[in-house]
């Protein structure tokens, strides 16, 4: 099918998608302005634990998988720039055998409980589907699956059409991820406006689909606090709380190998290049700022929402 669509393009035939995706001195960000498309079989592992860097909203058995490798978006602040060696877009077309491992691993779940698996970590499914079909892919399977798995499928799409298509799953969550337009034009690049988000988040909520709202990443902005204010003034005029599943707060954080192969990649990038602080690990902003904007959005949303419905990493 992928094959179908881009008749005209050149195939090229490899042995394996690591002999040019991880060789060594790729400029990713010159890679970027021209991605090619490179499909692969997955083989080996196939599900991960979730990193202690990600919000397990209270999922016991919290894992995540990756059927496609980056993204068509180019968000400066992006973890993928320092995870990966190459800029290209991977898809894994083999997906039946990952569908199959999951259900190996639901075996091993107590009967009590669910596994919660993150599909969307190291892409952004919904912003590719009218090429690969993955999202619905993932629907369909989980619910398949119901009630033994819960997915996520987190995006910074804005993909109206596609949940005109769709029938809401209770065990399917979209989880979208807003940031202020101040943000979103210095940092998300190629995304969505957070106006058209807000609109395909309403529109999802609106039709019973299950919606989740992540205000992470919180990047550092002047005036961070007018933004994140009217940002979420702008959410809650279109969308009602209790439509919402819940919401998820967390300030910019990545690890320290990470933010070393960004640094190196984007000499000039004001995300990469931040007066982060690092503990464990890990580089975060300063702690007394990364506890003011925390706090100033926990606050704010409680205004709003239940303290139980919103999750601060």
């Amino acid at each position: 099918m992928l094959l179908e669509r881009y008749q005209g393009a050149q195939v090229i035939e490899i042995d394996s998608y690591k002999e040019v995706f991880c060789r060594s001195r790729q400029n990713c960000t010159l890679q970027h302005r021209t991605q090619k498309l490179i499909l692969a079989k997955k083989d080996g592992k196939m599900l991960y634990e979730g990193s202690v860097v990600c919000q397990s909203f209270g999922n016991a058995f919290f894992y995540y998988t990756s059927c496609m490798m980056n993204c068509i978006y180019d968000c400066a602040y992006c973890y993928l720039k320092g995870m990966y060696p190459s800029a290209n877009l991977v898809i894994f077309v083999n997906l039946e055998d990952i569908f199959e491992n999951i259900k190996q691993k639901i075996r091993q779940v107590p009967h009590n409980q669910m596994l919660y698996l993150c599909v969307s970590y190291d892409t952004d499914l919904l912003a590719f589907e009218q090429v690969i079909g993955y999202a619905d892919a993932w629907s369909r399977f989980a619910a398949g699956c119901a009630p033994r798995l819960k997915i996520e499928i987190r995006t910074k799409c804005a993909n109206r059409h596609f949940f005109e298509s769709q029938e809401p799953l209770s065990n399917v969550i979209y989880a979208f991820t807003l940031s202020p337009q101040a943000v979103v034009e210095r940092f998300e690049h190629d995304t969505p406006s957070l106006t058209e988000r807000i609109a395909c988040a309403a529109y999802a909520a609106g039709a019973g689909f299950a919606v989740r709202l992540c205000f992470d990443p919180m990047i550092y902005v002047p005036e961070w606090q007018r933004h994140y204010q009217e940002m979420l003034e702008q959410v809650f005029a279109a969308i009602a709380p209790e439509k919402l599943v819940d919401v998820s707060v967390g300030s910019f954080r990545i690890s320290q190998d990470y933010l070393k192969k960004m640094r190196k990649q984007q000499p000039d990038s004001a995300a990469a290049w931040f007066p982060y602080e690092m503990e464990h690990g890990y580089y975060h902003y300063p702690k007394a700022l990364m506890l003011q904007m925390e706090q100033f959005l926990v606050r704010r949303l409680g205004e709003y929402l239940p303290q139980e419905r919103i999750f601060l990493w």
